[in-house]
């Protein structure tokens, strides 16, 4: 194996705040839409670079945003060699990861599907990969002036769950109202869910919506209480009511 580089931040931005003080903002109806994100790695990438994306300028008419491995590497508490493996990894499968939204028409249903990026480049010798995201992903993460939400990139540094995470956005969209209610294929698409739970309730509680509660409620300072909504014998809803622990960590 070749040696590895030492880490080093690169300062390309003129922003100096630390990665994980940085804001991460999506237009609403990328809250509830499929990411398509496959692993932890791929939604900490994009998610990284988005927070990144108020202090970048345009570039031939693309957002290019760098993200070095040392900067990840300190923003999500790894060590030098996970950070390199993890960039290099996403860096090859991130180019075929899209956005899925769907509308609702008069005419039936209206499907959108968009890729995040257009390139990637990733730099094995310096440690830091490029992305470029895609003309139609930009409008959902860049200049935003209402409908959107909002939180700092700290909050989900600490999980270990790509559905903790989208949990997450799910309850920041509505923590001004303190509950929020879904259809269980609403759920199961904007969680970007696993085939076999999305077809068993009892596997989507026990391996995805538990586990994601229970990690919020530890990581981030949450008090969230959820119950699902039958229609006879059958789950069709569910009810989640959130608040931020008072006794909890300040963010």
């Amino acid at each position: 194996m070749a040696r590895k580089a030492p880490l080093k931040l690169l300062t390309k931005e003129a922003d100096d705040r630390h990665l994980s003080e940085k804001h991460v903002t999506l237009r609403n109806d990328l809250v509830a839409a499929s990411h398509g994100l496959k692993t932890l790695a791929e939604q900490r990438v994009v998610k990284s670079c988005a927070a990144k994306l108020d202090s970048v300028r345009l570039d031939q008419g693309r957002y290019k945003v760098t993200l070095s491995a040392a900067e990840y590497a300190e923003t999500f508490g790894l060590d030098s060699d996970t950070a390199y493996d993890q960039l290099k990894t996403v860096s090859k499968t991130l180019m075929d990861r899209v956005i899925r939204r769907e509308e609702e028409t008069r005419r039936g249903l209206k499907v959108y599907v968009d890729h995040w990026v257009t390139g990637i480049t990733y730099h094995e010798g310096e440690a830091w990969v490029e992305l470029r995201f895609s003309h139609e992903a930009t409008p959902y993460l860049v200049a935003l002036r209402g409908n959107h939400t909002t939180y700092l990139l700290k909050q989900a540094a600490g999980l270990r769950s790509i559905y903790s995470w989208r949990l997450l956005e799910m309850l920041m969209q509505f923590k001004d109202t303190g509950w929020r209610q879904m259809d269980v294929p609403d759920f199961i698409k904007a969680m970007d869910a696993k085939e076999s739970h999305a077809k068993d309730f009892g596997q989507l509680r026990r391996w995805v919506i538990d586990p994601a509660v229970r990690e919020l409620t530890e990581k981030d300072g949450w008090l969230i209480d959820w119950h699902p909504i039958k229609a006879g014998r059958k789950v069709t809803a569910l009810r989640f009511t959130f608040e931020r622990d008072p006794q909890g960590r300040l963010l």
